[in-house]
């Protein structure tokens, strides 16, 4: 259940209390412990959970941060009967969602989202893991939490980069839908000021952006066709992020930024999107998220770490493309040599 909430004390006390439970776990990470935890912590359901702090950013998100919480868990007496609270972005709400579907082979959990990104994408869906092996969420299972509370009054916490990254998802959601309304249109996302924040049209915007996920999780839950949709600006974006991990890490949202203009491009001389269009996606993600500093000598790793993408069937790297907003076009093939000029056009075009 996603409850957008205008009440956060009265949403977290009515979702903790529809779960019979006998011990409440709190998970942030370190950041969310110093900006958001006080905000709820004098909920009177949340004042006897036990608190488990990670370290904060993708780089914790690996297994030893994964056995640190089930250590925790453990400790603290946990068993099948426990509940466990995520409050933080995506990293925490991927992570803590794993933690909890293994510990006890299970126990139930709640997901509030705190940043952009895990409002609109990663908290929403069913989708838990961590990062292993250098690859972007390698290990993970499909769980739904109970509950997800999305109150946009922590977007107020965030910097400007973290703002910047989860629109990276609205904007992908705006090109996937063909339900377009007041606050979701293309041309209105285009239009945002992302330098001067309006927090009261963004809360909208979110609103809107997680009912397009919802939908499509709704009709394909395990992603054997259409949720594919949501995989767009993604298949470059996670080799983008992980040839970012090992030199300077970025934001997951700037990668998949930039995954869109890569796999927009492949849209246009494959499936026939709107060059027009393309270029105003372009114009827009160039002029607010900068570029990723890759050379013609980057390819070939960036290549074989599309390779490993969890789309990709036989060897064959699978693309989800468009034909045109909200005209879906899943297992899309490219070439080597076509993956190899979209990337000159990236660093080109």
């Amino acid at each position: 259940m996603i409850v957008i909430s205008t009440d956060i004390r009265k949403s977290i006390s009515e979702a903790v209390e529809a779960i019979e439970h006998d011990k409440l776990f709190l998970l942030t990470d370190e950041t969310t412990e110093r900006l958001c935890r006080p905000l709820i912590a004098d909920i009177p359901c949340m004042k006897d959970a036990q608190s488990i702090v990670i370290g904060a950013t993708d780089t914790h998100k690996n297994l030893d941060t994964l056995a640190a919480v089930w250590t925790a868990l453990g400790n603290g007496g946990g068993s099948r009967h426990s509940l466990m609270v995520n409050l933080g972005g995506g990293m925490v709400t991927d992570l803590g969602g794993f933690a909890a579907s293994t510990f006890k082979r299970g126990i139930p959990y709640i997901n509030i989202p705190t940043t952009l990104l895990s409002m609109v994408d990663a908290s929403v869906g069913g989708k838990t893991g961590i990062n292993f092996n250098g690859l972007k969420n390698e290990i993970g299972v499909f769980r739904t939490p109970e509950t997800v509370i999305i109150d946009t009054e922590f977007l107020r916490t965030l910097d400007h980069e973290n703002v910047c990254s989860g629109y990276a998802e609205m904007l992908k959601h705006g090109l996937i839908s063909s339900r377009s309304t007041l606050h979701s249109s293309l041309s209105t996302l285009l239009a945002f000021n992302l330098d001067d924040v309006d927090y009261r049209m963004l809360g909208e915007m979110v609103g809107e952006s997680v009912a397009v996920k919802e939908q499509i999780v709704t009709e394909d839950p395990l992603e054997h066709g259409i949720r594919k949709a949501l995989n767009l600006g993604h298949t470059v974006g996670h080799a983008f992020e992980s040839w970012a991990l090992t030199r300077k890490p970025v934001l997951h949202g700037y990668a998949v930024a930039w995954g869109l203009i890569c796999e927009l491009y492949l849209s246009v001389i494959k499936t026939g999107f709107p060059t027009d269009t393309m270029r105003q996606v372009v114009r827009f993600v160039k002029e607010n998220y900068g570029t990723l500093p890759i050379t013609c000598d980057d390819y070939p790793e960036l290549y074989e770490l599309m390779t490993h993408d969890k789309k990709n069937a036989d060897g064959i790297i699978n693309f989800t493309l468009l034909g045109g907003i909200g005209d879906i076009r899943i297992n899309q093939t490219a070439t080597q040599e076509e993956i190899y000029e979209t990337l000159d056009f990236f660093r080109e075009g």
